[in-house]
């Protein structure tokens, strides 16, 4: 919708009104709007002095926020979601709306070149793993939040940067991306209960191999990049009681992922109590589907 101050400075001021129609109308208008009130309506809460104003102007600056991040996910997940990293700053745009990506990806930049660096043709998968876990763990510091393993902070990419701790999932997309980035074959495994990793073997004809006898081994990042093998998953899934699915054995997509790290933080705020931020996370999954 095309800018009009004199309007958007009229229904400011109206946001006061006691009449929940009245409000409710103005909220839409303002809404409708889209991301470029924002501005406006920020300057607007630092110069009211009125508490039912500012809470009111914060709802819908929210209201707005999540409206375009829905799209925003839509648009990603129905693109051919390519960008991991992408659907990970998105969902971690649900908490930190105002995100500076740059500073992110510049992080990123740094570890992609530090495994570029290290990386040659000539060392062998286990040798390739052995490369990463230095960089990602003893060099950068990465490791998992054992102390608070349920925190939603877990699953923001922008605070596992900044904090170097995290659940499998997010140091699995971490892990992962420093890994294309290298060009070793490493890709997601949806196991229940603990993300892991895979390595695959591309070089072998992909027609005339399946995707199970092309895996040769698995990691986890949440354990510093320990190497183990198919057996270690069937001991796993029969500690928990769950009945082996291919699907845990081999690779997911990067929508698969995402749609698991939404899940996480579902299950982190309905542990909290936050049912509100359950129902909003519920409505980014359709965004996904």
């Amino acid at each position: 919708m095309k800018m009009n101050k004199q309007e958007i400075d009229a229904l400011i001021r109206l946001l006061d009104d006691n009449d929940s129609e009245v409000f409710d109308h103005i909220q839409l208008k303002l809404i409708n709007y889209g991301k470029e009130v924002i501005p406006i309506l920020e300057n607007a809460w630092s110069s009211s002095l009125d508490a039912m104003m500012q809470e009111r102007i914060e709802a819908i600056i929210h209201k707005i926020q999540f409206e375009d991040l829905q799209h925003q996910l839509h648009v990603w997940s129905h693109s051919g979601s390519q960008e991991l990293i992408k659907g990970a700053l998105l969902i971690a745009r649900y908490q930190y709306p105002d995100l500076e990506e740059e500073v992110i990806q510049k992080q990123l930049d740094r570890m992609r070149k530090d495994a570029w660096l290290e990386m040659n043709d000539r060392l062998t998968a286990l040798e390739q793993i052995n490369v990463l876990n230095k960089i990602f763990f003893d060099i950068h510091g990465f490791g998992g939040n054992t102390t608070n393993y349920h925190a939603p902070q877990n699953s923001f990419i922008n605070v596992v940067m900044e904090t170097r701790k995290g659940n499998p999932l997010m140091l699995s997309i971490l892990y992962l991306e420093i890994a294309r980035s290298a060009g070793i074959p490493v890709y997601g495994v949806n196991l229940p209960e603990h993300f892991i990793l895979c390595y695959k073997d591309e070089l072998n004809d992909p027609v005339a191999i399946d995707d199970h006898s092309r895996i040769l081994f698995y990691i986890n990042p949440f354990s510093r990049g320990d190497v183990f093998q198919r057996k270690e998953i069937d001991s796993f899934l029969a500690q928990l009681k769950i009945r082996q699915e291919s699907s845990y054995y081999e690779p997911c997509t990067n929508k698969e992922m995402i749609q698991r790290l939404i899940r996480n933080l579902m299950n982190s705020y309905y542990k909290l109590g936050f049912l509100d931020k359950v129902e909003e996370l519920e409505k980014l999954m359709k965004a996904t589907i």
